[in-house]
């Protein structure tokens, strides 16, 4: 109508100039909208008439009038609305009309005009949203909007079109993220529309934005513009990926296809999504227009087509884009389907010339993807699928993954959570996983070039350490490397890298694991090193980091390995100095290496630091695989081959004591190698090989010859010769050469009495001279430092008494240190003597500089002190079990008690947490003596000692050592047998700290059995007399609970936990294949350990009434845990917890029913019973019966009370009556034993013929088995006795049985019928003869579904050494039927069907959008519903439904239902011929006669949308994205469009970046996304309680 009004005006002649005035606004003000569009209309109409007017004035007055409408009125409003943020709709209204005016408005200017606005505007692009707006500047958004209009003005001005471009391109990568597709995007998109008719000119604008994409890519490749380009590439793809753009084409250029690639790996989903969507758009064009896309070199194209096999090529991409799509379900259930084609997919992309028409990158987009998933089962799946990948057997594929193998493959083994045991693996097995890993490295360096293969391990061996592992991946990835095959693979570098990785990234507290992978790691390096690039300085560089003490050791197969490597490579090695010499052997290298290591140069009198002792490491080591190799020679004498090895060595040593002039330095090099030579040489330690033998008895031999010298030199040291700082760490290794020798010198008493009569008393006298001297205000270093070795000393003596090497007697001065200890406290009782006695820092040390090197500086005075306290107490424990208090009147002796005993507890508070284990020992000794004075006084020292233990729980190194000491020092015998009354508050103190030791151990392994074998041993002793053996045995009924939770005690259920107790049980099966299993002493700290101890302990008990008193009292305690479980209303599942402590108590139970006395059965019975009615898991079920049978054998004066079980109410019975008839089925073992058994014969034919007409089909099947069991028990009486008592009923029982047989022949009652009969506890099991702890503990839970966790096999009692033997429970079941069994259940159902793979077929396919079928437009249906709608006086809102992107009748359907009930304006769909549907109808119920639907063809939507958004409305979309809102708190514009994506895909990816919107709905649970009916109805009814409800309800309130 304005158009009419306006050209009627203009026909009159008006006055232009009035118009314009009436018709504009002032600069200030905010017009209307209406204003605004009557003034689009007025231009629009000028436009026409000076088109049809000739007349110059006019046109030129216009032009002014126009020109200054642009400046004066809308550059003015569209800054104002810049800068009003919170009318985002007054605003978005108004640019949109302002737009249009500038639309009408450029026509009628000049070109300069068009010019200068555009160049006003292109500044406003590189603002981002957060920047100021300043006067005469626009937005970003709006200046793009106002640039988006005048484009299509620019194409006749190349250099404006380009100016803006340009400026586009370069807003690119500057823009936020949030105006990239709003501003960006938009203004690429309006240039390509608006060159559309320009061939040359738009493939030039083509070229110009993907060169500049992909430059930016190429030189920033990061995720962030990653996303950016295939933001901008997928919103330009309907004009970049066009069929007639080959000089512009994106597929021709190859980072194109990384951008893809990258984008397919992205982090963000959207921008997968796109990625896939550019390939998906490929693909298509390809088959559309065949373009063959090959090289002749693999690295030069990514993607490859051919149009001879283009069917081909179009399948296998169409799968691989499957592939992708499914894998962002993030479901394994969804993912593995498709997975298991991937290789099929592969071999048949080859061209007939036997070339793959696959770029190897594209399937490491697939693993990369699932190597980032969240979900640890769907990464683990990956690692999986690529470790059994068949194409890496080609050596194009293998080496096109060698360096995704070495990085991201490399980074995803890291997860120790991928190598859990798989289901169906027992306990022991190598975990799936690192078995796969072993077989595929081993193929995978098969088939890499040959040429190849050394700097692809090197790579791997670098990155490995690169970083720090956790024990469990690097040992499987270590073992994997010890499986190639043999080859020169490792030069120099390849050991510096493998050196690095032992020094580095092995760092974990898995003492166990860290062994077995420096033990693969050498087998690795023995496999795979180039001799001939090596030198042997190399190697035993190398062998220095393996640890002595965790791998590499004498007495095992790796050191025999290594010691055939050797010889077998003598001559193999590279020459250190001249590449044309002899090669050296390695007895030359080491006798030059021994000179050499001797070699130092002359003293310069100053104070000199200990030298390194890796040095000393590094040549012991040599020299000790030099003598085991000649050992290996035939006829070779040891003795005389170990003389000439370390003839220097010896040289020096004999020269040590006399030689005034020999250099301190060789002297503690010297020491130093001796003691690496008696640590490595296993001198004291036993083996079964001669060798190891002769050559450690000849290594004693020589080292014996300079034993005299040694000591006289040490001794001398050690008595006022140490003076300095440095000397502190001298004397520690001293005193460790020392403790070394005497114990090797225990086998030969001649040398052995040198050290007790000579060596010792010399050093303990001068040490208690030194420490006698009293201490001065201002000490010097000396001095302290004498004393420091002073109590060091003293500490070695003491602690070679406390380990038996030496004889108190022979040390009998040490009772003067007693003496020295207490005296200050005879004298004045409130002194505390000199415990706990510190040192003054001396002030010489304060001046003194920190000079580079190891060794003790001024900063670590404080260890000095530490450790000058921990030998203290050292020497106070062991004198305190020696001497005791020194003698004196009681009541002063128990003072003194006290207050050793406060002072023991004030060290515990000062030294660090290694250091407390000497207090520990002194308080095990001091507190019983002071228990029996006060006990009260013993709870403090306790109490604080646990609390002390509880803080080092995270530190294993130290918990574990403080953990024993604590228990033997609070669970002292002598604590321990104190009862409730005569301690009240130890014993609550003690119960407390043994109820939170038993909590912490449930996520903690091993704690628990630390204690209950130290408790098991007090309990139950070796070689102890019967009477001493019951006063502590009564302890056991204070501290009960302890054996309880024993009983009941199992695996940790922390799955970290469990994983690392599977790995180690791996380890150990390998047995004296792996070497850490020989060197280790590991803790038993298995979680079987608690149940095995207990179990022993009560199987140890005998008929006394005490021991009957005990089992009685642990038999009620489980019964009553059993009954509260039972009513418990914890959720009770196979292998839950309630399960497994359920089994495990009617395990004990079962254990100790032999030993149970008459009359306490009888007790017990009906509680037995009892537990028979309650609902129990199989394995519980067959425990509770087995118990029943034993008792009604060996009392079967029961059986009345077994009858009357029968009789409870039926309620109660329902299906628990099972349990009993499973007694009736082993009547056979029960019968001979009962006096009337006619009579109880009857009985049971009795109940079980009334229980074969139960409704409940178990029961049935169970009575059907009963009655044919305890029948043939009636006949074979019969038969035998010659008297048929129950002749009566033959008849009839026949016929029910024949009858039962007919009827159980077919379908599933056959099958139940033939399993229940087969099962193992109706079938193969014996109550009595398969009586056993193998069947009770292994069989049992093998063969009833329980986890196997829960097996404990009988070898594990065997390893104890508190078990033995009991003829009341055997350990082995001497029958063999129940082992040869396979696990099973009757009632289980058949898992065959449920269990199959799916298949490819079963995967669902996507649909592709720009392919849809669209019908043509039927535009007079549109006006119907509105004329309809109107009649009944119907209101509409403003929210415009799209839904063309959906395919589903019914979802259309519900969705237009939807939409009329909440008034949306109008429904868009892709065809309006779906009103026709019957499916559609039947959820439309007519609402399409009321409702205005719209026909837009999903290949319309881009311009549809863009056309809407002119139009004011908002675009939102339902997407998760990064910056979507969340429903709850998003506020909808009354113009809103919803866009509705595809039920499958979704909203397209070229569609997203023209939402204004995404909006999401949260969600709770874990499916991935609602139906699509379902999401849109949500928005629209948030939208309808927003405006049309709202706005009702305050309509509602203004009229009131």
């Amino acid at each position: 109508m304005n158009s009419f009004l306006i050209e009627a005006l203009l026909s009159s002649g008006p006055d232009y100039d009035s118009l314009f005035k009436t018709l504009s606004w002032e600069s200030e003000s905010w017009p209307q909208t209406q204003r605004v569009e009557a003034l689009t209309a007025l231009v629009e109409g000028l436009g026409s008439l000076t088109a049809n007017s000739g007349a110059n004035s006019t046109k030129q007055s216009i032009e002014v009038h126009v020109e200054n409408v642009i400046w004066s009125q809308c550059i003015p409003l569209l800054s104002k609305a810049c800068a009003e943020p919170g009318e985002k709709v007054k605003c978005k209204e108004s640019v949109a009309a302002v737009c249009k005016l500038i639309k009408a408005c450029v026509p009628l200017c000049d070109a300069a005009a068009l010019g200068k606005l555009t160049e006003h505007l292109l500044p406003s692009l590189q603002l981002a949203s957060e920047d100021p707006i300043t006067s005469g500047r626009l937005s970003a958004e709006v200046a793009s909007d106002v640039l988006a209009v005048l484009l299509p003005s620019c194409s006749p001005q190349e250099d404006l079109e380009l100016k803006v471009l340009t400026q586009a391109l370069s807003s690119v990568k500057t823009t936020p993220d949030a105006l990239v597709s709003k501003v960006s995007v938009r203004l690429l998109l309006t240039l390509l529309s608006s060159s559309s008719s320009g061939g040359a000119r738009l493939d030039g604008i083509r070229m110009s934005i993907l060169d500049d994409l992909c430059s930016w890519h190429g030189n920033e490749s990061t995720p962030a513009v990653t996303g950016r380009a295939l933001l901008c590439l997928t919103a330009l793809s309907d004009h970049m990926l066009t069929p007639n753009c080959l000089a512009s084409d994106p597929r021709l250029s190859i980072q194109f296809w990384r951008m893809v690639q990258d984008g397919l790996t992205h982090k963000d989903g959207l921008a997968r999504k796109r990625a896939l969507y550019m390939l998906k758009r490929c693909v298509a064009l390809y088959q559309e227009k065949g373009l063959n896309c090959q090289s002749l070199k693999q690295d030069e194209v990514l993607f490859m087509w051919d149009s001879n096999s283009s069917k081909l090529l179009r399948e296998f991409w169409e799968d691989y884009a499957l592939v992708m799509e499914t894998l962002e379900e993030n479901q394994i259930h969804v993912v593995r389907p498709v997975l298991n084609r991937i290789d099929t997919l592969i071999q048949t992309v080859n061209d007939t010339k036997g070339r793959s028409l696959l770029h190897p990158s594209w399937l490491l987009c697939v693993y990369q993807r699932m190597f980032h998933s969240e979900n640890k089962a769907l990464m683990r799946e990956g690692v999986c699928h690529l470790l059994q990948l068949q194409v890496l057997q080609q050596p194009e594929f293998a080496m096109a993954f060698s360096q995704f193998v070495i990085g991201p493959f490399l980074d995803v083994l890291s997860e120790t959570s991928l190598f859990q045991r798989a289901i169906g693996q027992s306990v022991g097995e190598c975990p799936e996983l690192g078995s796969k890993l072993q077989v595929f490295m081993v193929n995978f360096f098969n088939n890499l070039p040959s040429e190849e293969k050394a700097s692809v391990l090197l790579q791997l061996i670098q990155q490995l350490a690169s970083k720090q592992w956790c024990a469990v991946p690097v040992l499987f990835i270590s073992q994997a490397l010890s499986s190639l095959s043999p080859s020169p693979l490792l030069g120099v570098n390849g050991l510096a890298a493998l050196r690095e990785v032992l020094r580095c990234a092995m760092i974990t507290h898995q003492v166990l694991l860290k062994g077995a992978a420096q033990c693969f790691l050498l087998n690795s390096a023995l496999c795979l090193t180039d001799v001939s690039a090596v030198t042997l300085d190399d190697v035993f560089g190398l062998l220095m980091h393996f640890r002595s003490d965790e791998s590499l050791c004498r007495r095992t197969k790796l050191w025999h390995q290594l010691c055939i490597w050797l010889k077998s490579n003598e001559d193999g090695f590279k020459s250190i100095h001249n590449v044309d010499q002899d090669k050296e052997t390695i007895r030359a290298y080491v006798q030059r290496e021994l000179y050499n290591y001797l070699k130092v140069p002359p003293s310069t009198g100053q104070t000199e630091r200990l030298p390194d002792v890796s040095e000393a490491v590094k040549l012991a080591r040599a020299i000790l695989l030099c003598a085991d190799m000649e050992m290996c020679q035939p006829g070779v004498d040891i003795n005389n081959t170990m003389e000439s090895l370390l003839s220097p060595l010896l040289d020096t040593l004999s020269r040590i004591s006399t030689n005034i002039y020999l250099p301190l330095k060789k002297s503690d090099k010297s020491l130093q190698l001796v003691h690496q030579l008696l640590l490595l040489g296993g001198v004291n330690q036993d083996t079964d090989k001669a060798q190891d033998h002769y050559v450690s008895v000849a290594l004693k031999n020589q080292i014996f010859k300079v034993l005299e010298p040694i000591l006289e030199f040490t001794v001398r040291q050690m008595c006022g010769q140490l003076q300095e700082l440095f000397d502190v760490e001298r004397a520690d290794m001293y005193m460790c050469l020392m403790k070394k020798l005497v114990i090797t010198c225990q086998s030969v008493p001649l040398l052995h009495c040198k050290f007790e009569e000579t060596y010792f008393p010399k050093l303990i006298r001068f040490s208690l001279k030194v420490l006698a001297k009293p201490s001065q205000q201002s000490p010097s270093v000396s001095a302290q430092v004498a004393r420091v070795v002073a109590m060091a000393s003293l500490a070695l003596v003491c602690s070679l008494v406390e380990q038996e090497v030496i004889d108190m007697q022979s040390v009998s001065e040490l009772r003067v240190l007693n003496e020295h200890f207490y005296n200050p406290m005879l004298l004045s009782p409130s002194s505390v003597g000199r415990l706990n006695e510190t040192l003054l820092k001396p002030s010489a040390l304060d001046g003194l500089n920190d000079t580079a090197g190891p060794g003790p500086m001024r900063q670590d005075w404080g260890r000095v002190v530490a450790h000058y306290l921990s030998d203290q107490w050292i020497c106070l424990s062991v004198l305190l079990r020696a001497f005791g208090i020194p003698e004196t009147r009681t009541s002063q002796s128990c003072a003194i008690l006290k207050t050793s005993v406060s002072s023991a507890i004030e060290g515990l508070s000062l030294l660090p947490s290694n250091l407390v284990l000497p207090i520990f020992a002194y308080l095990e000794t001091a507190l019983p003596l002071l228990a029996q004075q006060d006990q009260s006084l013993c709870v403090d020292p306790i109490a604080l000692s646990w609390d002390l233990v509880q803080g080092l729980s995270t530190n294993p190194l130290d918990f574990w050592p403080s953990l024993k000491g604590f228990i033997s020092m609070a669970f002292h015998r002598k604590l321990v047998m104190l009862t409730d009354t005569q301690a009240p508050d130890l014993t609550t103190t003690t119960k407390r700290i043994a109820s939170e030791l038993m909590e912490l151990s449930q996520s903690k392994s091993g704690l628990f059995g630390v204690l209950i074998q130290h408790c098991c041993q007090l309990w139950l002793p070796f070689g102890q007399n019967k009477g001493d053996q019951d006063t502590v045995f009564t302890s056991i009924f204070t501290h009960i609970n302890i054996l309880i939770e024993a009983c009941i005690y199992g695996p940790v259920q922390r799955r970290d936990q469990r994983l690392i107790q599977d790995v180690q049980s791996y380890v150990e099966q390998l047995g004296e294949e792996c070497a850490a299993n020989v060197v280790l002493c590991s803790d038993n700290r298995d979680d079987h350990l608690p149940r095995i101890c207990a179990l022993s302990l009560l199987t140890e008990l005998e008929p006394s009434e005490l021991h009957q008193k005990l089992m009685q009292n642990v038999v009620l305690e489980l019964l009553k845990k059993d009954k509260l479980i039972s009513s418990s209303k914890v959720r009770y599942y196979n292998n839950s917890l309630q399960h497994r402590v359920k089994n495990r108590i009617w395990q004990t139970l079962l254990v100790l029913l032999p030993k149970l006395s008459e009359d306490f059965v009888n007790t017990m019975l009906n509680i037995v019973y009892e537990a028979a009615f309650c609902s129990n898991q199989a394995s519980v079920k067959y425990l509770i019966e087995w118990m029943m049978i034993l008792i009604l054998t060996k009392y079967p004066q029961h059986m009345k009370s077994f009858w009357d079980c029968f009789n409870v109410e039926h309620e109660k019975t329902k299906v628990s009556i099972c349990t009993f008839l499973s007694v009736l089925v082993h009547f056979n073992v029960i019968l001979p034993n009962i006096e009337n058994q006619a009579v109880e014969l009857r009985n049971a034919l009795d109940v079980i013929l009334q229980c074969c007409f139960n409704h409940n089909f178990s029961v049935r099947l169970y009575a059907l088995l009963a009655l044919k069991r305890v029948w043939s028990l009636a006949e074979a009486r019969a038969l035998n006795e010659g008297v048929d008592s129950l002749h009566s009923l033959s008849s009839v029982i026949t016929a029910c049985l024949n009858q039962a047989e007919a009827m159980q022949s077919t379908g599933n009652a056959n099958k139940n019928w033939i399993k229940i009969q087969e099962h193992f506890f109706f079938g193969a099991f014996h109550p009595i003869r398969d009586y056993s702890l193998e069947t009770i503990l292994y069989t049992f839970p093998s063969l009833s579904d329980l986890a196997d966790d829960e097996w404990i096999p009988p070898w594990k009692f065997q390893k104890m050494p508190c078990f033995s033997p009991n003829p009341t429970c055997p350990l082995i079941n001497s029958a063999s039927d129940l082992r040869e069994l396979n696990p099973g259940d009757w009632i289980q159902q058949d898992k065959s069907e449920q269990e199959k793979e799916e298949h490819w077929a079963e995967v669902q396919k996507k649909i592709t959008p720009w392919k849809l079928d669209i019908q043509e437009q039927e535009p007079e249906l549109q006006l119907i519903p509105q004329q309809r709608a109107a009649r009944v006086g119907k209101t509409h809102g403003a929210l415009l439904v799209v839904a063309s992107l959906i395919d589903k009748p019914t979802n259309l359907g519900g969705l237009c239902r939807t939409c009329e009930i909440f008034g949306a304006s109008a429904l868009a769909l892709d065809s309006l011929r779906h009103v026709n549907d019957k499916q559609f109808q039947s959820l439309s119920v007519t609402s399409e006669r009321w409702l205005p639907l719209l026909e837009v063809k999903p290949v319309e939507l881009a311009d549809f949308l863009q056309l809407k958004k002119s139009d004011g409305y908002c675009i939102v979309g339902v997407e998760q994205t990064a910056n979507s809102h969340s429903l709850e708190s998003y506020h909808f514009p009354e113009k809103t469009l919803l866009l509705l994506g595809n039920e499958r895909e979704g909203i397209p990816a070229n569609l997203l970046q023209l939402l204004d919107v995404c909006v999401e709905i949260p969600q709770q649970g874990v499916i991935r996304s609602l139906n699509v009916h379902v999401s849109a109805a949500l928005l629209i009814w948030e939208y309808t309680r927003q405006h049309l409800i709202s706005g009702a309800n305050e309509a509602d309130s203004k009229a009131k």
